[in-house]
């Protein structure tokens, strides 16, 4: 019997908002989303606790983080990469 497949974790880009805990950034993801009655495009916020092992990751730092297990009560982000750094 062969293993079952594991599907490839999500990914998302978005900007770090706070990075004042310990190995912890919480990222925020800007989205347009299609107003249902109006028909224009919106934008939506949505902010992810990631963790960052190095602490490497600043405010204002663009990043790519990816889907993982839960790794405590909030956190079930992981960073992937900087994208670009803030001076």
């Amino acid at each position: 019997m062969s293993e079952p497949e594991r599907k490839e974790a999500r990914t998302v880009e978005g900007v770090v908002t706070s990075d004042g805990m310990d190995k912890t950034i919480v990222v925020t993801v800007t989205r347009l989303v299609k107003h249902p009655v109006v028909h224009k495009y919106v934008k939506r916020d949505t902010r992810y606790y990631a963790h960052d092992e190095k602490n490497e990751c600043h405010k204002g730092d663009r990043v790519v983080i990816s889907e993982c297990r839960p790794l405590s009560k909030t956190k079930r982000w992981r960073l992937s990469s900087v994208l670009e750094t803030q001076k």
